[in-house]
């Protein structure tokens, strides 16, 4: 395989590994992988490492614990709320999502914040325009002179009007689009994004500069590159959603700063995205009347808690293989309900089509919505609605046993809060002080379907 000469000494290192080579290598001699060899730069250095003054400082960890990081408040509260209360200064933050979710607005919102409080932004689109940039500024009534626009995607050009501008903030849009001169590789490859990632965080660190880096993702949803790029950054943040619905999810997945998992809710209007305040009532339908297969259950996303809705569909299979269809929640645990509902319950749901919908556009990601799914299901398979105004909280397992989840008083408090009348939690929940809910308490899913339906 050819490969072209460059007056810059590089090295190639295995992605997968991190094994180096002075040469490429179809198959890795380390871990045996295949096509993961990436050319990067060596600095060529005359002087032994051990030859100069490091200029370190040691410090003891009592004075380290003593050094408080003022954040930077964007003035977007979901914002605010995913970075774990504002933005560190010298932070390298990664936001990742779809195409068209609405990155680049949130970014230019949140740009538009940030200089209304006199912060000095730049702003490098790497991918748009001048004019698409300002056309965008203008839907979403961002105008302010402490906000330079940069459209640029070589990066020691970038370098230089960083230099020049000293900007408070920086936005990349988007780091797979810049490129160093000094690697023969086409931008977006592995070793360009790698090596301009590390370049911005090296500017982060050194000069204060808090820098979000825009990331694209793959077909499966996770962030398209090396897998080092996540290790390099001090927050990973998602835009999750539907193109085709309102509703936008920013979902914290990594932060050095703060909690992680934590999420802010948005929904995308004409003029930008809008904070909902209030998310549990957003995904309510907020009826009394009785519905089959629905169930309200209650997540908890970081410190937050979320109430939505599962809706069921139990329907005889035309075809010789049932369709197990999910929007929202992993097929593999709805595999393990079902089959706990067939061995311990004896329902025979394996000649059906069962359809599993959460509601507004979320994704669970943990198990304290188990209970509800299953009685959800079990409502839709039987034809009898659940009892209106009561939550679903617990893990099933294998046994068909419901397990105890974390923030089960947070999750309760949240339901209160918004006028539901009855709770399903596990037998070994702690003992709750001062709810208004009637509490049920239930040992297995026999337990709670005897209760429930009968």
């Amino acid at each position: 395989m050819s490969r072209s000469k460059s007056s810059k000494k590089t090295k190639f290192v295995c992605s997968n590994c991190g094994y180096e080579s002075p040469k490429w290598l179809g198959k890795c001699p380390n871990c045996g992988a295949w096509n993961s060899f990436v050319e990067v730069p060596v600095e060529d250095s005359k002087k032994g490492w051990l030859v100069e003054k490091s200029g370190v400082e040691l410090k003891k960890l009592s004075e380290v614990m003593s050094i408080r990081r003022e954040r930077i408040p964007v003035g977007i509260g979901e914002v605010d709320r995913v970075l774990g209360g504002g933005i560190v200064p010298g932070s390298l933050i990664l936001i990742g999502g779809d195409p068209g979710i609405g990155k680049s607005t949130l970014l230019l919102q949140i740009a538009g914040k940030l200089a209304q409080s006199g912060k000095k932004i730049l702003y490098v689109t790497a991918e748009e325009s001048l004019e698409q940039v300002g056309d965008r500024a203008k839907r979403l009534g961002v105008e302010s002179d402490n906000i330079y626009v940069l459209a640029e995607s070589e990066m020691k050009t970038i370098i230089q009007q960083i230099e020049e501008v000293s900007p408070d903030i920086l936005f990349v849009d988007s780091i797979q689009t810049v490129y160093h001169p000094d690697l023969t590789s086409a931008p977006g490859s592995v070793s360009q994004v790698r090596e301009c990632a590390a370049e911005f965080m090296r500017l982060a660190k050194s000069r204060n500069i808090a820098t979000f880096l825009v990331g694209h993702v793959t077909k499966d949803g996770s962030l398209a590159g090396p897998r080092t790029l996540e290790h390099m950054v001090d927050a990973v943040i998602y835009l999750e959603g539907e193109r085709q619905m309102g509703l936008r999810i920013l979902r914290s997945v990594k932060n050095r700063f703060g909690s992680t998992n934590e999420i802010g809710v948005f929904e995308m209007e004409e003029n930008g995205l809008v904070e909902v305040t209030n998310p549990s009532s957003h995904f309510l339908t907020h009826s009394d009347e009785k519905r089959i297969g629905v169930a309200v259950i209650a997540l908890l996303e970081g410190v937050r808690p979320l109430l939505v809705e599962v809706q069921a569909l139990v329907a005889p299979s035309t075809f010789g293989v049932p369709q197990r269809n999910t929007t929202g929640f992993d097929p593999r645990r709805l595999s393990m309900i079902l089959a706990v509902l067939e061995i311990i319950t004896g329902y025979s749901l394996r000649n059906s089509d069962i359809f599993v919908n959460i509601t507004g556009g979320l994704k669970i990601t943990e198990s304290g919505g188990d209970l509800g799914i299953a009685m959800s299901i079990v409502s839709a398979f039987r034809r009898v609605p659940l009892p209106p105004k009561t939550i679903f909280i617990g893990e099933i397992g294998l046994g068909g046993e419901i397990r105890h989840v974390k923030g089960i008083d947070r999750r309760i408090n949240e339901a209160e809060r918004l006028g539901l009348e009855k709770a399903y939690i596990p037998v070994t929940a702690h003992k709750l002080q001062g709810s208004k809910l009637e509490i049920v308490k239930v040992k297995n899913i026999e337990e709670a379907i005897q209760l429930c339906v009968g």
